[in-house]
């Protein structure tokens, strides 16, 4: 053959090694033929040998190779895949450091030495050796900006559909996954975002961007424990990240470590680059410590950082007691005005406004805004209710007195958990900071741990799939569902700092799992908080929640979304009587002492005059009536609702008969 037939037929042959390896092999072995020697045809056979499964063979080729051509980066690459293929780890790593070494610019060789690297668990190094490749592939894919670009414009299902095509061609593309995750993620999917960025690191460990989407996604879901490690591997790896700095500070809060996350942003502050972000979130520390001023005062350095600060206003709007000067009123109307506002940031702005012309007495503008803020908010949302009565309709079917009774004696026998259930705004934060003024008893937060399990029973891939998880609630036995109550004690144990025996789980949609609840522990405490049907339906929809909620963007989902949770409630009430503690927010206003005695008795804990005083307790609180629980009980906000009764005509209808059965007395 002459030069240029090698040439041709290496090609050739080379296009053949994905997927005709034996094609390959002989294409190689007949270049060899006619040009004995040639060391490219030599590695030719050698990788189709190697993806042959014979990786001793290739090994004869480029160990003899590799002494002819020692300073050869591609050979040492090659070399390091067949010792990977031949079980010799450790001489893999050392060619593929050499290939580093010879070639500091190959790219695929770093890409390689660091997910062995993560292998044997030398993960600093690992993560240095990804961080090399990403500064040597630069360029983004055209399909990947193309996706970007969907994606700021807000276009999920393009973005979604563009990048589903790509990685059926590229399935290990690491950024086509990453954002495929942050779809997901937007889509409030988190099960099958955390399956994405989870896949992110299966292919590329050293991936510090997606460890980060990774830790992000988990506080959203709040499980704080298992963000911790992901943020210490982030920071030995870059120490003064402020973004990672502030993963680890929102992981030891979400832990009720205040005075550990507080310290950890005082010193974010220190640094020049620390931006309004870092203001904010040390404004939501001091708040739910308690210390109103400071927590204001670092909500209007935010808003000093960034004119477009919508969460900051929002965090001053959403602590109810703040009222805006005249100035800021005008700035946040100017702020609605601008065209370049990012969506996010004109919710922020719609929820603040409603709530300042709802103080100033204007409830006809406050509502529109409101109403603003929620449309906004609904665009990224779909309307479940079909899919939660269908859910509701399968529990009361699987939920009867003889499904208990063929479980009796089943689950733990501790009775430490007091579950705090309902829905949001009902009043749940008041009944955690009574039952967190008892000596006994230690106030959480809303623990994630029961939906976690859900997802887990129903095999969940993206949404929760109920059917398939009330099927596996029903085939679980005696041993499954007491080993799931030991999970939930010791999963929960991290949130237990003060070594009370009693402790709160005041997540509210825990009420759609009262179900499990009941079989893991039943002699557990559960408390429903009710609060009036239009009272506590209007209130979620003037609150913008960070995350979750999606019902409460829309008044007659939302009015559904009630009906359908006093439905449920009503059947465990009839196949379960007296289990529930029900507790209605009016009648707390209305006589306190009397409800305070009759929920301790119900928790079977002794009277003390200190939950009486609950305004006293200095612990920290997290939810958004974190100032109002540090005020003695008070009336006015019982019928605020009634101010906006002229626009709640939608939720009426969606609420049906619930308004006229809930107990005026």
């Amino acid at each position: 053959m002459t030069p240029a037939e090698v040439d041709f037929e290496l090609i050739r042959a080379s296009a053949l090694l994905d997927s005709d390896p034996a094609a390959a092999a002989r294409a190689a072995g007949e270049i060899l033929k006619n040009s004995p020697g040639h060391s490219t045809a030599s590695v030719l056979l050698a990788t189709a040998a190697r993806s042959l499964g014979d990786p001793a063979a290739a090994l004869s080729l480029l160990e003899r190779i590799a002494v002819e051509q020692p300073t050869s980066a591609v050979i040492q690459l090659e070399l390091a895949h067949t010792y990977e293929a031949a079980g010799r780890s450790g001489e893999s790593l050392n060619a593929l450091r050499r290939a580093v070494e010879f070639a500091p610019d190959l790219a695929d060789a770093w890409r390689e030495l660091s997910r062995q690297l993560a292998a044997v668990g030398d993960s600093y190094a690992a993560d240095r050796a990804y961080a090399h490749y990403e500064r040597l592939t630069p360029d983004t894919p055209g399909v990947l900006l193309e996706a970007a670009a969907a994606l700021r414009g807000g276009r999920l299902a393009a973005a979604d559909a563009l990048l589903r095509r790509h990685l059926q061609v590229f399935p290990a593309d690491v950024g086509a996954v990453r954002m495929l995750g942050d779809i997901a993620a937007r889509r409030e999917d988190y099960a099958l975002a955390e399956q994405l960025f989870e896949k992110c690191l299966e292919i590329a460990p050293g991936c510090s961007a997606a460890r980060y989407d990774l830790a992000q996604l988990l506080l959203t879901q709040q499980r704080p424990a298992l963000v911790l490690p992901l943020a210490e591997r982030l920071l030995k790896f870059d120490p003064g990240n402020l973004a990672y700095r502030g993963l680890e500070a929102s992981a030891y809060s979400l832990l009720g470590r205040h005075d550990r996350s507080i310290e950890i942003l005082r010193g974010m502050l220190a640094d020049p680059s620390a931006g309004a972000s870092v203001w904010m979130n040390y404004g939501h520390e001091l708040k739910a410590a308690g210390r109103q001023p400071e927590a204001i005062d670092a909500y209007r350095k935010s808003i000093a950082q960034s004119a477009s600060a919508g969460a900051a206003y929002w965090s001053l709007a959403n602590m109810k007691t703040y009222r805006f000067a005249d100035a800021d009123v005008a700035a946040i109307r100017l702020a609605l005005q601008r065209e370049d506002l990012r969506q996010d940031e004109r919710i922020d702005f719609e929820f603040t406004l409603g709530k300042v012309l709802e103080d100033a007495g204007q409830f006809e503008q406050s509502f529109a805004h409101y109403a603003a803020g929620n449309a906004l908010r609904r665009l990224s949302a779909k309307d479940k209710s079909e899919k939660n009565a269908a859910f509701i309709g399968l529990s009361r079917a699987l939920y009867t007195r003889q499904f208990f009774a063929e479980r009796a004696g089943w689950g733990s026998e501790r009775d430490d958990p007091i579950f705090i259930i309902g829905l949001p705004r009902a009043g749940s934060t008041l009944l955690e900071q009574i039952l967190a003024s008892h000596s006994q008893v230690e106030g959480t937060r809303e623990l994630a741990e029961i939906t976690a399990f859900a997802r887990t029973l129903g095999g969940a891939k993206g949404e929760l799939d109920e059917s398939a998880y009330l099927d596996a609630v029903a085939a679980l036995d005696a041993a499954q569902v007491r080993a799931l109550a030991e999970r939930y004690l010791e999963a929960t144990r991290v949130y237990r700092c003060g070594g009370r025996p009693r402790f709160i789980d005041k997540m509210p949609n825990n009420f759609l799992h009262l179900g499990l609840i009941q079989l893991m522990f039943p002699r557990a405490s559960i408390i429903d908080a009710r609060r009036h049907p239009l009272g506590c339906c209007f209130s979620c929809f003037k609150q913008h929640f960070a995350k979750g909620q999606l019902f409460t963007y829309d008044l007659q989902e939302l009015g559904r979304y009630y009906r359908h949770y006093v439905e449920l409630m009503d059947h465990f009430d009839a196949v379960l009587p007296g289990r529930v503690h029900r507790v209605y927010y009016e009648q707390v206003v209305a006589a306190l002492e009397v409800s305070v005695r009759e929920l301790l008795d119900y928790c079977g804990l002794p009277f003390e005059e200190q939950c009486l005083r609950f305004y006293e307790n200095r612990r920290a609180v997290q939810t958004v009536s974190s100032e109002q629980v540090r005020r003695p009980i008070f009336s006015e906000g019982v019928d605020q609702w009634r101010n906006f009764e002229p626009w709640l005509g939608s939720l009426k209808d969606a609420l049906g008969d619930v308004v006229e059965r809930y107990p005026t007395g």
